[in-house]
C-alpha cells in the first residue's frame, strides 16, 4: 500500500496516520486561535481595524479615534487601558446608561470598572460628596458585598476621574462655541468667600446650532488680589483666549462697581487694537439691569429705613432662640382669627427681593408682636 495514503485498514477498520492527526490537531488549534473572543473591557470603546501595512494589529478609540498597535501576543491591551484612562471623549456615563437597559433585559453582566467609576464620580459631582467618602470603611464594605470583584479605588482615583469629566465637558463645549457661527455675550462677578478669598466666575451666553439659548460658565476661578479693573481685564482676556473666543465676544454686562468699568475699558481697548469688536465696541460694556434695579429700590428703601430697622430686628429677636419661637406661636394663637400658617423670613440687606419677603411674612403677625410686647419685658419693639 502506498506511504502517501493517510487511510490504513486493519482487520476491516480505517485508523487515522498519527502523523496526520498531529497535523490536524495543530490546524485545529491554530483556528481556535483565530475565533477566540476578545474578553477584556478596552474592546467595548475600541474597534478593530485588523493588521496594517506591516503586518501588526492596530485599533481605533471610538471616542477620539486615535489608533493604537493592539491584538496579538506582541501588543496586548494595555496600552489601550492607559489611554482609556486619559481619553476625554468618551462618555462612560451614557455607555452605563446602555449596560443598565441590557442588564435589565439579558440578567447580571460583568461590571466594568470604567463605567462604574464614570457613574460615580457623577454621583460626587451631581450631590456634592467629599472625596473622603471613598476611604469611610461601611462605605468600602457597602461595595465589596454588591460586587466583589469591582476595585475600590482612592480619593487621588476618584479626583482624577472628576476631573477627567471636566475635561472632557470642557472640550465638548469649547467645540460648540467654536462651531456656532455667531458671537458670545458675556456676564462676569467678583464673589468673595466666607474666608475672604476672591473668585471670578464668567459666563457665555450664546444661541447653539439648533437656535437655543443656551448659558454656560466657563470658569469660576480664584482672583487673588489686588482686585483692580486691569487685572480683571487681564484675567479675563486669559479666559477668553484659553476657550478659543476672544474674536467671536459681542458685549460683556457687568455690575456699577468702579474697579469694572476700568475693567471693561482696558478689555475693550485690547481687543479693538485687533479689531476684534463690532462698532468699534459701542456696545461693548453693558451694565447689569437687576443691580441698577436693586440700587434704586435701596435707595427708595431709605425712606422707611427706622420702619425697616425696627421689622428686622423683632423678626432677629423671635428667630434667636426655639423657646422664643414657641412663645411667638402662643401669642399668634391667642390673636382670634389669626394662625401660624408660615415662618418668618430675615432679609440680607443688600437684597430688596428679600426685604419684600421679610416684610410679606412678617405684616401678618402684626397684632401677634404687638402681643409679644405686651407679655415679654425682653422684647422691644
Amino acid at each position: 500500500m502506498d506511504n502517501s495514503v493517510s487511510m490504513e485498514v486493519d482487520g476491516g477498520n480505517a485508523t487515522q496516520n498519527p502523523e496526520n492527526m498531529e497535523r490536524s490537531e495543530t490546524t485545529e488549534d491554530i483556528k481556535k486561535k483565530k475565533t477566540k473572543a476578545t474578553t477584556s473591557d478596552v474592546w467595548r470603546y475600541f474597534t478593530k481595524l485588523g493588521p496594517g501595512d506591516d503586518g501588526i494589529d492596530r485599533a481605533q478609540c471610538d471616542g477620539c479615534k486615535q489608533k493604537f498597535k493592539a491584538g496579538g501576543k506582541q501588543y496586548g491591551t494595555s496600552t489601550l487601558k492607559r489611554h482609556l484612562d486619559r481619553c476625554v471623549k468618551i462618555d462612560f456615563e451614557d455607555i452605563g446608561q446602555t449596560l443598565i437597559e441590557m442588564q435589565n433585559k439579558m440578567g447580571a453582566l460583568k461590571i466594568d470598572n470604567h463605567v462604574s467609576r464614570e457613574i460615580f464620580a457623577a454621583f460626587v459631582i451631581d450631590c456634592d460628596v467629599p472625596f473622603s467618602i471613598v476611604d469611610n470603611q461601611k462605605f468600602r464594605n457597602w461595595v465589596k458585598y454588591i460586587s466583589p470583584t469591582l476595585g475600590l479605588i482612592t480619593r487621588n482615583t476618584l479626583k482624577e476621574d472628576v476631573l477627567k469629566i471636566y475635561l472632557r465637558k470642557k472640550d465638548k463645549l469649547k467645540s460648540t462655541l467654536l462651531a456656532i457661527p455667531n458671537r458670545v455675550c458675556l456676564t462676569s462677578d467678583l464673589w468673595t468667600s466666607i474666608t475672604t478669598e476672591g473668585y471670578l466666575c464668567l459666563t457665555a451666553h450664546f444661541v447653539d446650532l439648533n437656535w437655543k439659548s443656551q448659558s454656560k460658565i466657563l470658569s469660576f476661578c480664584h482672583m487673588p488680589p489686588p482686585h483692580t479693573g486691569f487685572e480683571l481685564s487681564s484675567k479675563i482676556f486669559e479666559l477668553l483666549n484659553e476657550w478659543g473666543i476672544e474674536k467671536k465676544i459681542m458685549t460683556l454686562t457687568l455690575d456699577n462697581a468702579s474697579a469694572n468699568d476700568t475693567c471693561q475699558d482696558h478689555l475693550k481697548s485690547t481687543l479693538n487694537m485687533h479689531d476684534w469688536l463690532l462698532c468699534d465696541g459701542e456696545f461693548f460694556h453693558i451694565r447689569c439691569s437687576t443691580h441698577i434695579l436693586n440700587l434704586i429700590v435701596q435707595d427708595g428703601l431709605k425712606i422707611a429705613h427706622d420702619a425697616l430697622d425696627k421689622i428686622r430686628k423683632s423678626v432677629k429677636y423671635v428667630r434667636g432662640s426655639e423657646s422664643r419661637m414657641i412663645r411667638f406661636k402662643e401669642c399668634v394663637s391667642a390673636i382670634q382669627g389669626l394662625t401660624f400658617t408660615s415662618g418668618l423670613h430675615l432679609d440680607v440687606t443688600t437684597r430688596w427681593n428679600s426685604t419684600y419677603i421679610m416684610l410679606e411674612s412678617a405684616i401678618k403677625y402684626r397684632k401677634a408682636f404687638e402681643y409679644l410686647k405686651a407679655t415679654d419685658h425682653a422684647y422691644k419693639q
